[in-house]
This record gives structure tokens, C-alpha cells and sequence, in this order.
């Protein structure tokens, strides 16, 4: 650069000056305009680099701005689009959510009491009442039904429901300033099902271990009562078998048993099996494979529930009031007063009152000549003549005449004879008949082929008799 700026001045210098005057006079002027070039070319860069440097810093910045605006943004919108779908869900919760408060009724409350027990106040309960009357009588409310109370999560009354059985349900629903009411069909289904169970503890226990109510425990115990006391004789490793109806919900639920079509039972080793067969007498009853009623002419007990036997049947026991050795020609079961007695088969009260030693007596006449005795009772709930009928609830325990404690004490008479109850083979009633066999025979086939299978670890108890040999055998 300095070389240019010298040769032009040099040829400027011979044009109008001699070297030596330029030398002398110039020099110094050189050297400050070379300088002055320098610190130009040196601002020119500084200007070219702030001109480059501003622009680009101003784009940074904008995009940094526009980079936050655009978060910001996009953090606006989220925020409102989670608000606008918490409005709606709050919307559908309050609107659809129904949260239930579930009672029993009590015996003896008027619907309108348990409703206002359950927060709903008078007018609402009265409005409520009056839109039931045409659809259902609520005088026949059932004690021990299901009353439900649906309201919404702000407490607004969304629906009354009452079970009425386990097919119909009545349901009370806001509807504008008043009420609705009506008589809805609970869906369901009923299907025959197979249910296997083992016995821990008890029969009860052992079916809702198998995931069932206890009411199948109590249907089993009433087809077997005849052979088997269930309150004494289950042993741990007794197995059952039952095939069912079954009535379920849409979810699942079970609401009801149908009719058992087999069961079986196996005590210590023993099985007891029972088939159910409607003949063409148009009567349903339960038999044995082998065709014998398994319906005796009496019950195995006195007592609808279990009770230690406190004395058995002797010819010479010793009398704890009277000191003495004399005949107990009954057995005395140990039960709390007011334990319920049933009589142990179809017959005629002959006597029914107090009689001295005895207390309280009940006397029932049977027609195959046997006669029962049911002595020192605390209530009596028949009269003399009534006709009763087997496992009917004729008295209550109590410790009326010669008794030191609360207990049943039960006789039986045959022809004027006591017997042991404890070792009296029960009668059965009439097998099947001759005529109706090979139906029988068909629809016993079919019920125990439904039968669910034994765990591994049990032995296969016996198989039908063919219905050839049962055939000859009979």
C-alpha cells in the first residue's frame, strides 16, 4: 500500500518538484498520510465488522424473542385446552357420576322414614311416595330388601332404587319438578354350572371358599338332612359335587340359585348322591342313583340348628332333680331358650300344652305309627289338631317342668314302644316307580354327567349303576 501511495507521488513530484524537494518538504507528510490510510482502513473494518455483528445479533435476538413467544404461546394454549377438558370432565362427573348409599329395611319402617333417614327431606320424599303409588304398592315392602340412594357428587338426588326381587327393581328418578317411577326387568342369565368344594370347617365355609353363596350350602344341607347332620357329622377332607342353576347379572353377580339338578357328598369316605326328578306326576323330588327317595319319613334332627346331645336314650340314668335312677326313654339336646324346634315329619298335633314333669309338650301323631314328643319347651307355637308338616317350626327351647337348664328333650314312640332316636334307621318314602325308570334313568345321566371333577389328589367315588342292573335289582 505504501509502495502505491510512493509512486504516484513520485510521478506527481516529477511533474512539479524536484526528488530533493520532495524528500525535504514531503517526507514527513507522507509518513501522516500513510498513517491516516491505515487507521481508514482499520475504522473501515471496525464499521464492516459492526455492520455484519448488529444484524445478526438483532436476528438472534428476534429469534430468541420469537423462540419465547412461541413457548409461551404453545403453554397458553395447553393450560386452556387442559382447562376446557376439566370444565368438561367436572361437566360429565357431575352430570353422569352417581354416587350410591345402600340400606336394608329395616322391619316395620314405612318407606317414607328410611328415605328421610337417608338425607332426603320431606317434600322430596313426599313427591317421591306419591309418583309410586300407581306402579307399586309400598305396603309390600320386604324387610331385608336392598333400598338404594344415587346422588351426584354435589348432593343433587339422582335416583331411588328398591329391589323388589331378583328379577324387578323399582327406580324413582327426578323427572323436571316431579318424579318418575317404574318397574324395571334386572337382565340376567341362568346357566347350569358345576361346583367343587372341600371341607376345612364347615359346609357354609367350604361353599364360599368355592366362590358361592351360603345359601347353596344351606339347599345342599336340605337334600342331605335326611342322611347327614351337618352341624356334627363333616370331617375335614370331605368333598362335595353339585350341578346348579344359577341365575347371574351382566357383571358377574350371582342373584340366585335355581334348582340343584345332582349333588354328592362324600363323609369319611362314604358318598351320598342325590339326582332331582321330576316325574310324570308332575311332583320334583330327589333320589338316589339307585332310584330310593332320598327324602326319609323323618328328619335327622328336632333342631333347626346344631346342639350337643347332653343325654342320651337309657333305660337307667341317674335323674339330676329327683336323685334317682330311672329310664330317660328320649334324648336331650343342650340349646339356648328360644332356639327353634321343627317337627321331623308330616302328622297331627295331638297335644299341645303343659304337662307336669315334661313342661311345655308338643305331641305329634304321624301316620306310619309313630308318635314324637317335644318336652319342657318355653314356647309353644301350634295348637291341638293343627296339621304340621316336616322341618315346620312348632316350638321354641326353654327349661319348663323337671329341667335344671335349657334343653329340648325330644321322644319318639312307635306303637306305644320308645325307640332309641339315635339308632333308628329313618323310612324312606316311595322310589321311583317302575313305570317311570328309564326316564329317570336318562335324566340321571345327564345331571351327574355334568358333575365337576375331584381334584387329583382324591380318589373317584363310585359310578352310577347301570340302568340294566338297577333294572334286575329291582
Amino acid at each position: 500500500m505504501l509502495i502505491q501511495i510512493e509512486d504516484v507521488l513520485l510521478i506527481t513530484c516529477t511533474n512539479h518538484e524536484s526528488p530533493a524537494e520532495f524528500s525535504l518538504f514531503h517526507r514527513a507528510d507522507i509518513g501522516v498520510f500513510c498513517r491516516r490510510s491505515q487507521n481508514h482502513d482499520g475504522g473501515v473494518m471496525a464499521n464492516l465488522r459492526k455492520v455484519i455483528f448488529w444484524p445478526s445479533f438483532a436476528l438472534v435476538a428476534a429469534g430468541c424473542i420469537g423462540a419465547s413467544y412461541y413457548v409461551r404461546y404453545s403453554a397458553e394454549c395447553q393450560i386452556v385446552t387442559q382447562a376446557s377438558v376439566a370444565r368438561e370432565e367436572a361437566q360429565r362427573i357431575q352430570q353422569k357420576v352417581v354416587l350410591f348409599t345402600k340400606r336394608m329395611i329395616p322391619s316395620g319402617q314405612p318407606f317414607a322414614i328410611l328415605l328421610q333417614r337417608l338425607g332426603i327431606n320431606s317434600p322430596t320424599v313426599a313427591r317421591l311416595v306419591a309418583s309410586v303409588q300407581p306402579v307399586f304398592d309400598l305396603r309390600h315392602l320386604r324387610a331385608g330388601n336392598q333400598v338404594t340412594v344415587g346422588r351426584s357428587v354435589t348432593g343433587a338426588l339422582r335416583e331411588v332404587r328398591y329391589n323388589i326381587d331378583t328379577d324387578k327393581v323399582l327406580s324413582i328418578a327426578p323427572h323436571g319438578e316431579d318424579f318418575h317411577s317404574e318397574i324395571q326387568t334386572i337382565p340376567s342369565q341362568t346357566e347350569s354350572v358345576g361346583v367343587v368344594g372341600e371341607i376345612q370347617g364347615s359346609l357354609f365355609q367350604a361353599v364360599m371358599d368355592a366362590g358361592e353363596k351360603p345359601d347353596l350350602a344351606m339347599r345342599l344341607a336340605a337334600i342331605f338332612g335326611w342322611d347327614l347332620d351337618f352341624y356334627t357329622d363333616p370331617r375335614p377332607g370331605d368333598t362335595f359335587r353339585v350341578v346348579v342353576e344359577k341365575k347371574t347379572l351382566a357383571n358377574g353377580e350371582t342373584v340366585a340359585y335355581g334348582r340343584i339338578l345332582a349333588a354328592e357328598y362324600n363323609n369319611a369316605g362314604r358318598s351320598y348322591r342325590a339326582v332331582l326328578f321330576h316325574g310324570p306326576s308332575g311332583n320334583s323330588a330327589y333320589y338316589t342313583p339307585e332310584g330310593k327317595s332320598m327324602k326319609k319319613a323323618f328328619l335327622h334332627s328336632p333342631l333347626k340348628f346344631a346342639a350337643p346331645i347332653t343325654s342320651h336314650f337309657s333305660y337307667n340314668r341317674f335323674h339330676p332333680i329327683l336323685k334317682e335312677y330311672r329310664a330317660h326313654l328320649g334324648i336331650d339336646y343342650g340349646a339356648p331358650s328360644g332356639t327353634p324346634v321343627q317337627t321331623i315329619g308330616d302328622g297331627k298335633v295331638v297335644f299341645a300344652g303343659p304337662k307336669g314333669g315334661s313342661g311345655n309338650l308338643i305331641e305329634v301323631q304321624h301316620s306310619n305309627g309313630f308318635t314324637t314328643y317335644y318336652m319342657h319347651l318355653s314356647r309353644i307355637l301350634v295348637r291341638n289338631g293343627q296339621r304340621v308338616e316336616q322341618g315346620e317350626r312348632i316350638g321354641l327351647v326353654g327349661m319348663t317342668g323337671l329341667a335344671t337348664g335349657p334343653h329340648l328333650d325330644f321322644r319318639i314312640q312307635l306303637r306305644g314302644q320308645f325307640l332309641n332316636f339315635e339308632r333308628l334307621l329313618l323310612p324312606p318314602t316311595d322310589p321311583v316307580a317302575k313305570r317311570d325308570w328309564n326316564q329317570f334313568a336318562a335324566a340321571r345321566d345327564r345331571s351327574i354327567a355334568q358333575m365337576p371333577p375331584l381334584a387329583s389328589n382324591h380318589p373317584a367315588l363310585a359310578a352310577n349303576t347301570s340302568p340294566a342292573s338297577n333294572s334286575a335289582a329291582r
